[in-house]
């Protein structure tokens, strides 16, 4: 078990004490720790003994007093500190059996592990937990917990899941169900398999679990070009029916629990809905109300700003392709400021495919082959590109490559749902 600590935070106890970054938590009251869970429950004590190794190998001991809920200020590498519970599913659409070789290797690990849905808002698909599992669950009460559904028909689940255990999915529902645990859940649309009819069943069954059900969300399968499965993208005509399937439920149940994500909307050639379609945004990372929520919140700012600047700013933004008319409208907006100059990058995919337009997928190899005649020498780019913590893209080239390939200064937007960033440069706030 490693519970290495990548960063200590300022002012923190654990500063106070000197423990260094790059350190390792060994034990917590004499107790090996397996998950940021373990971490969160052992500190929640006034007094506490820690054991650490230092980054050249020592090993002390730090005897604490505190607060209750005084935290350490320790930032870990991982909030997985044992073994992540690996993917026993061999999905249809799976996107990580879609990807090049020769990609750093943390991209092919597939995990399915309930700790990080609970932690972290990643999809699980139920079909590995162990009796101590759910033992923790149901004692902790671990929830929300985010549940990849795709399908609540049986045979249906096992042939896209490709897995026995796939036929479950009622039965651990039923489990957090009689335990209390709340749930989102996620269901990745693939024509001919898991929409129309299906999709139907399956949005009635999720309702027979409203007490813990907090939002259903549909979103297209992503499809790159090097996928080995024959399957058919999401067309317009598709997601037009989609959309309805879903309003037709909502307003069966009298409820706004299920949504779409933006891509329908934009496949369909439909306008986005207002903000009340997405009650909360409860998945926003899913890509369900991105667009709304950072187009309302341009829309707030942009009534509160000078419209005349001292100092020139001319300066490109990146954006996805799914992303660039909202990205447009802002420039369009923008650029009524004297002395501001926005123009807009929107990137294609032709790392991935022409079917994969999300910001989450631009690589530097597309920004450096798409910018070649950019106009600005500073450009911002949302942090999604980037590897957690780092400055690396998917494809393995990093900020400096793409700055020194293009003589560019690049400026990472670390809200990717919010324009105060965009705003603050222009402003120098």
């Amino acid at each position: 078990m490693s519970c290495k600590i990548t960063m200590v935070e300022e002012g923190s106890i654990a500063q106070e004490l000197g423990i260094l970054p790059q350190s390792e938590l060994l034990s917590v009251n004499g107790k090996k720790l397996r998950d940021y869970i373990d971490y969160r429950y052992s500190v929640m004590s006034e007094e506490l003994e820690i054991e650490i190794k230092t980054p050249d190998g020592e090993i002390e001991i730090f005897e604490i007093e505190k607060d209750f809920d005084d935290e350490l200020g320790l930032v870990f590498d991982s909030a997985i500190f044992d073994n992540i519970k690996h993917c026993a599913n061999n999905c249809i659409f799976c996107f990580i059996d879609q990807q090049p070789e020769g990609l750093r290797k943390s991209l092919y690990v597939k995990d399915d592990d309930y700790r990080l849905s609970y932690l972290q808002g990643t999809y699980v698909t139920l079909t590995n937990l162990t009796k101590k599992d759910k033992e923790r669950i149901a004692s902790l009460h671990l929830g929300p917990l985010y549940i990849s559904v795709h399908t609540t028909n049986p045979e249906l689940r096992v042939k896209m899941l490709r897995n026995k255990n796939a036929a479950n999915l009622m039965q651990e529902l039923d489990f957090l169900k009689s335990n209390e645990i709340p749930i989102h859940t996620q269901i990745v649309l693939c024509p001919d398999y898991n929409d129309g009819k299906e999709l139907e069943r399956t949005l009635n069954d999720l309702w027979k679990y409203k007490k813990i059900l907090g939002s259903i969300a549909v979103v297209p399968l992503g499809l790159t070009k090097y996928r080995k499965e024959k399957l058919k993208p999401v067309s317009k005509e598709k997601a037009i029916e989609t959309i309805d399937i879903v309003e037709k439920f909502n307003q069966k149940i009298k409820k706004n629990i299920a949504n779409v994500s933006d891509e329908f909307f934009l496949l369909a050639q439909k306008e986005l809905p207002s903000k009340s379609y997405y009650k909360g945004y409860p998945q926003l990372e899913d890509g369900v109300g991105s667009l709304r929520y950072i187009t309302d919140d341009f829309q707030k700012r942009i009534k509160k700003v000078k419209k005349r600047i001292k100092t020139k700013k001319e300066f490109t933004v990146v954006c996805s392709e799914s992303a660039k008319n909202v990205f447009f409208m802002f420039a369009e907006e923008l650029n009524k400021i004297e002395n501001v100059k926005m123009e807009i990058k929107p990137v294609k995919s032709d790392f991935w495919g022409k079917d994969v337009n999300v910001a989450g997928l631009i690589t530097a190899s597309d920004i450096i082959k798409q910018l070649k005649n950019n106009c600005y020498k500073d450009v911002l780019i949302p942090s999604i590109v980037l590897r957690p913590y780092t400055t690396e893209f998917l494809d393995g080239l990093c900020i400096k490559d793409v700055e020194q390939s293009l003589n560019i200064n690049l400026h990472i937007v670390n809200d990717i749902y919010s324009t105060k960033e965009i705003f603050d440069y222009i402003y120098e706030i």
